[in-house]
């Protein structure tokens, strides 16, 4: 067993629930009722508005039909909107609402003072050390995941 507390498959699921358990806890201590995802998704329409649920998906890297009930959760809170495209009637382009634009704004700098938290115990050096190898490792095995990440045309 001690084996496995060495593998990095057991420490980025650890490191995973490390980093929701802190977001959750700080969204919820602050008054905000969004998740991980939800943020992602938000982040993702702030700067991609007029994309569809598939391209959404893509943008933040998980899976699509996940995300049919993350959007429809955002949509019931009132933080989206799902409009016929103009250039296909059969497909639905996602927006923020002013409601989802004011949240974002909100609760965005939250999101970056708790990414210290998420990686406490490294020193700030230590901080981007990490955070570029992840950034790596992410680049590439991006194609081995169930849900590639599909960054942007021009990013």
């Amino acid at each position: 067993m001690l084996e496995l507390y060495g593998m990095a498959g057991h420490l980025i699921r650890r490191l995973n629930q490390i980093s929701v358990s802190v977001f959750s806890e700080r969204m919820r201590e602050a008054g905000f009722d969004v998740t991980p995802v939800q943020f992602s998704a938000l982040s993702a329409l702030a700067t991609n508005p007029q994309v569809d649920q598939a391209t959404l998906a893509g943008l933040i890297g998980h899976d699509r039909v996940t995300m049919g009930a993350v959007l429809d959760r955002l949509q019931n809170k009132g933080l989206i909107e799902r409009r016929t495209s103009p250039s296909d009637r059969r497909a639905k382009v996602l927006n923020l609402t002013d409601k989802g634009h004011d949240l974002l704004q909100d609760v965005t700098p939250l999101v970056w003072s708790l990414q210290t938290d998420i990686l406490a115990g490294l020193s700030a050096d230590e901080r981007s050390e990490m955070l570029r190898l992840m950034q790596k490792t992410v680049d590439a095995g991006n194609l081995l995941s169930r849900a590639p990440l599909m960054r942007p045309k021009g990013d």
